[in-house]
């Protein structure tokens, strides 16, 4: 026999009880009413079921950030993820590969001993620089695709800024290690930063509900594989995807730590702040003197 323990008319709030109980090992079932959805379970484990619930009930109370952890909507998050990669495509149209005498390239690139001298700005604008088609096709996928579940954890400024806080503060740990001579292009280091921040994100999840969708360890390790697998082809700046990586992640921690989500005015005020930030550093960049 079973006994009707609650009923919600959302779907997501159905979904979150049906999460819990998994989580916790509990047979259920939701079955559709006209009210909107009743969550069943098994006669014995009626008691067990309102103890979990309850302590979920008295989690999301205590843990506003847990309530709105997911502070974007899916659609919204995907918006966001597939916008930047589209960014990237339309960026590469204009510039083109390298070429002799490339105005971009020659102003945009991320030349260690310039950046580390008088030229900072060229960590943000190297991540709009893309040697080939490959390169940038296969970044704009991974933005695409990573993006979208950073956002939806912290919002749309703070998912976009932060990723583009960590591919350029990844490219000036690079030019520091490497040295003088070196040279490099491209978003790889944002992208390993995405990663980095998801893996974060993953390891400290903001409630329950986002514990019950998967194991922790999951992003992490997929991390790992894809900077082995594509991190490390040739050609490839290896040392620059691991301080994506690592810069990312610590970055994800930081923020996971503290937990509180921003107000809507905020996030869009970030993403502002992001655009104005690519923008004023190719100004800067055009606008400079030739070396």
């Amino acid at each position: 026999m079973e006994t009707a323990i609650r009923t919600t008319r959302s779907t997501t709030e159905a979904d979150e009880w049906a999460l819990v109980l998994s989580a916790a090992g509990i047979p259920h079932r939701l079955e559709r009413a006209e009210a909107g959805w009743t969550l069943l379970v098994p006669d014995p484990d009626v008691s067990r079921v309102h103890e979990v619930l309850n302590a979920y009930d008295e989690e999301r109370r205590e843990e506003p950030a847990a309530i709105l952890a997911e502070s974007a909507s899916a659609r919204h998050a995907w918006a966001t993820g597939l916008a930047v990669g589209a960014l990237l495509l339309a960026f590469f149209a204009l510039t083109g590969p390298p070429a002799a005498r490339s105005r971009w390239f020659e102003r945009g690139a991320a030349a260690s001993d310039l950046m580390m001298s008088s030229e900072p700005w060229r960590a943000v604008t190297a991540l709009t620089l893309h040697a080939d088609t490959v390169h940038v096709v296969g970044n704009a996928v991974a933005i695409a695709l990573l993006l979208p579940p950073i956002v939806r954890r912290l919002g749309p400024g703070g998912g976009v800024w932060l990723v583009l806080v960590a591919g350029t503060g990844a490219n000036l740990l690079a030019a520091a290690a490497h040295g003088a001579r070196h040279v490099s292009i491209g978003a790889s280091t944002a992208t390993f930063g995405a990663l980095g921040i998801l893996a974060a994100l993953r390891l400290r999840p903001g409630s329950r509900a986002t514990r019950a969708r998967g194991r922790w360890w999951t992003v992490p390790v997929a991390a790992v594989l894809l900077l082995a697998m594509l991190g490390t082809a040739q050609g490839a700046d290896v040392l620059g995807h691991a301080l994506g990586l690592v810069s990312g992640g610590a970055l994800g921690f930081v923020v996971a730590r503290w937990g509180r989500p921003l107000a809507a005015p905020i996030q869009w005020a970030l993403v502002g702040a992001a655009a104005l930030t690519v923008v004023s550093s190719w100004y800067v960049a055009l606008s400079g003197p030739t070396h």
